[in-house]
């Protein structure tokens, strides 16, 4: 059963809603499209975030595309379930989202961590998606120093809580630009961060330390692809990206100027003509 709670928005209608799907009930965030057969695009959102932070997106999307923000196993509104993540099974519960939902294809919009489970995603199945935007993320698996940075950062979590660390956090993802002028994106962050639950937290980060690396996968995408990265981004290598670029037969690099990790919140509008481009130029629908 659907638990719906109405936001009104200046053009769109956005519908909360809650689905139960194997151990763990689902919340997302719905703009449906006023014309059948519309083109799908599924929000992913990065670590320690939730669904939250597409909302300027979903509020900026055609009348004639249907999008859908989720919130990950753990986070948001979504619950733990039996409390062991993997990337792997974020992505399998996306497959089973995408299934329950009964949607044919989806383009997959992740950033950071979501753009670790969009690859993961495409690797394990293609035959759900019609394209790809990866924002401020990569292929690769933590080697052993970034690994052990997560560690320290369990560590410092269980110590300190999680003030401390919202706080050096928000230095670390946002832009210049934004750190001095953009309260709204700042509060937002913080506010998803002290609302997750530490065990989540620390759960999530041994996930990311885990994940698989899906480098050797790009070569056998074959869906369009956008590649977004923000110019001042200091978690996510420019290099990392590029090569991405290179290895994807049908993608295409993007940085964004005066973003940092978080640029669909640094550079809304920007960020919102790349994805509306990407998806009149690349997806069609019968």
């Amino acid at each position: 059963m659907h638990t719906n709670n109405y936001i009104y928005m200046k053009k769109h209608s956005i519908k909360t809603h809650k689905i139960r799907i194997g151990d763990i009930s689902i919340a997302y965030h719905l703009k449906e499209s006023v014309v059948s057969n519309s083109p799908v695009i599924l929000f992913l959102h990065g670590f320690p975030f939730n669904k939250n932070m597409w909302r300027p997106q979903l509020e900026a999307l055609d009348d004639n595309i249907t999008g859908i923000a989720v919130d990950i196993r753990g986070h948001g509104l979504s619950t733990a379930g039996h409390g062991f993540f993997s990337i792997d099974c974020f992505a399998k519960d996306l497959l089973a989202f995408i299934k329950k939902l009964n949607i044919e294809k989806a383009i997959l919009c992740g950033i950071s961590m979501g753009g670790y489970i969009a690859l993961r995603a495409q690797e394990l199945f293609p035959e759900y998606i019609s394209g790809l935007i990866l924002c401020d993320t990569h292929s690769k698996a933590d080697n052993n120093l970034m690994k052990v940075k997560r560690f320290d950062s369990i560590q410092a979590l269980l110590l300190h809580g999680r003030r401390p660390f919202a706080m050096g956090f928000v230095q670390n993802v946002f832009g210049q630009k934004t750190l001095r002028e953009s309260s709204s994106a700042i509060d937002l962050i913080k506010s998803s961060i002290r609302r997750n639950n530490l065990n989540n937290i620390c759960s999530t980060l041994l996930a990311l330390a885990s994940r698989t690396d899906t480098t050797d996968t790009l070569q056998h995408i074959d869906v369009p692809t956008l590649l977004i990265r923000g110019a001042e981004d200091k978690i996510t290598a420019k290099a990392d990206m590029q090569e991405m670029e290179k290895k994807i037969k049908n993608a295409v690099y993007i940085e964004i100027n005066e973003a940092g990790h978080l640029p669909n919140l640094e550079a809304t509008d920007e960020f919102n003509k790349l994805v509306q481009n990407f998806i009149q130029e690349n997806i069609t629908t019968d």
